[in-house]
């Protein structure tokens, strides 16, 4: 069985690749983007199973982003995860109206985000 694709959307380097090398060390598929504009044409091209979106990205950010995807036919029921370190009052919730399915903050442990990216899995086949 081929595993499910994640679309990782981070402009950070060193999270981008320690994030890719967690979830390919689980048997996940990855693929990644910079920035916004990135993320929404390769989620549109490669349909994910779910995608990992920074909310401050460079140009467009992921709330933007995740407006675009929420608006268009092809890619409205992929899960969204915000994932990011802004954690603030009302940060959540502004990820959430944007179109956000699930809110994940940095820094997080290994084993805690492998088990919140199973769970929206999960969700999204139920």
């Amino acid at each position: 069985m081929e595993r499910e694709q994640i679309l990782i959307v981070e402009d950070n380097d060193l999270i981008l690749k320690l994030v890719r090398e967690v979830l390919q060390i689980h048997g996940y598929r990855t693929a990644e983007a910079w920035n916004g504009p990135e993320g929404v044409e390769l989620a549109r091209r490669s349909s994910p199973h779910l995608i990992l979106m920074d909310l401050q990205l460079p140009g467009m950010d992921g709330l933007e982003a995740t407006r675009c995807l929420k608006a268009d036919p092809r890619t409205r029921d992929i899960p969204v995860y915000a994932f990011t370190a802004l954690a603030m009052k009302g940060d959540e919730e502004k990820a959430r109206e944007a179109g956000c399915d699930g809110y994940i903050t940095k820094p997080i442990g290994v084993t805690e985000l492998i088990q919140r990216v199973r769970e929206a899995l999960l969700r999204s086949m139920e």
